[in-house]
């Protein structure tokens, strides 16, 4: 299956960055024309700080903004006062972490996390154990497979709060069977967090039937604008839950001694709100849902199996994570023999191949899996079959470039 939108995103076109092969979509995802004039048009023809004038442009930036958390809301199935806006994934798992954290765990709880998270699902839960006395339990993958055995499931115990886990790895691609994490955690009484900062993206999600009790991601990954994240909370958890931020309109009523909160989802957002990312955001969505995440979710499946089947053949070569090619869900870590994974980078550079290299912001499970450093492609729907098949012609040269014979 293959889309032809490459068209659709500027970026492309620009004399700079024309003929680049874009290979770090885990990192950030381009914007397609839709996202760039909703913003544009935002600041042209509703510009006003939303929620709080009584006046007509007030008013027309406060349905916009409105509008984007309803657009939001249905993407994930949820309803619109679960839909919390925040800057990325990263401050909706720490609001998660201190708004409902510091009240509800104790000294001798604990909280599991799996090792192949992103730091930004676990430092919130180191935090909390240091404040308070828990401790953190590793769920810890196969090292071969990726896949939890049936030992795992059996750390989440009576002691257990909370299970915060990716729906999808952002090293290894692969996808954790989250719903049966969330059905342990909730036959312990515990919660489910979930990170679908790198799921989204790919695959249709809704968080009724994950069992999520809080799902995070962010914009700037599923074509939106940078500085706008989610957090879905169920609505009951979030009426228990102080505000994470005071200031501005999250407030109902404020005296010299105290104050009030305003309604949900409100009480979470302090401060003039990112209305125009926000409205980026649902142009994103509506641009998403009208190629269909299933044909995207096929799209970056066939790509990722199209490069690991040639990558195999390239000498030198290994992947990291499943040997399923089909397990990877876009993206395609690797290392080569005796070639640093910056210096894999920076040679795919020279060649306009844009990859990213490092620790992947994972480092907890690059120890656990002896990689402090990898070198990741990951795919999205503007990539095609050309660019994988340039993309591994140049790769099977990166140890001569580097001044090996073999």
């Amino acid at each position: 299956m293959a889309f032809n939108c490459k068209s659709d995103f500027p970026i492309f076109s620009t004399e700079e960055n024309r003929g680049i092969i874009y290979f770090d979509n885990a990192a950030t995802t381009q914007r397609p024309r839709k996202v760039i004039e909703a913003v544009k048009s935002f600041y042209e023809h509703e510009n006003a700080n939303p929620l709080r004038g009584l006046y007509d442009l007030s008013g027309r930036a406060t349905e916009a903004y409105e509008y984007a958390r309803h657009t939001v809301a249905s993407f994930i199935g949820a309803k619109d006062c679960e839909i919390v806006f925040t800057r990325n994934a990263s401050e909706s798992l720490n609001l998660v972490a201190y708004a409902w954290g510091l009240e509800n765990i104790h000294e001798g709880d604990e909280i599991a996390v799996s090792v192949t998270e992103h730091h930004s699902n676990i430092l919130p839960w180191q935090m909390l154990c240091q404040e308070k006395g828990a401790r953190l339990v590793w769920l810890e993958p196969d090292k071969e497979t990726c896949l939890f055995p049936e030992s795992e499931f059996k750390k989440i115990t009576e002691k257990t709060k909370i299970v915060a886990i990716a729906q999808v790895s952002n090293v290894l691609g692969i996808t954790h069977p989250v719903q049966k994490f969330a059905e342990l955690a909730h036959k312990v009484g515990a919660i489910a967090v979930i990170d679908g900062a790198q799921s989204v993206p790919h695959m249709k999600v809704d968080v009724k039937s994950l069992g999520a009790d809080f799902f995070a991601f962010s914009g700037h990954k599923l074509l939106g604008p940078m500085g706008i994240g989610v957090l879905y909370g169920k609505k009951e958890l979030l009426e228990k839950m102080r505000p994470f931020l005071r200031g501005g309109e999250m407030i109902e009523y404020v005296t010299r001694e105290s104050a009030t909160w305003a309604e949900l989802p409100h009480k979470f957002e302090a401060g003039t709100v990112n209305a125009s990312g926000a409205v980026g955001l649902a142009a994103a969505i509506d641009y998403l849902n009208e190629i269909g995440l299933e044909n995207i979710q096929a799209h970056d499946n066939e790509l990722a199996i199209r490069l690991i089947e040639q990558m195999k053949n390239v000498p030198h070569v290994h992947i990291v994570g499943n040997s399923d090619p089909e397990k990877h869900c876009g993206i395609v870590t690797f290392t080569i023999d005796g070639v640093h994974p910056h210096d894999i980078a920076s040679l795919l550079d020279t060649e306009k191949i844009a990859i990213r290299a490092g620790h992947h912001c994972a480092q907890p499970l690059g120890a656990y899996l002896g990689l402090p450093a990898t070198a990741r492609a990951s795919v999205y729907l503007y990539n095609d079959a050309d660019e994988v098949d340039r993309f591994v012609e140049v790769l099977s040269n990166i140890r001569k470039m580097s001044g090996y014979k073999d």
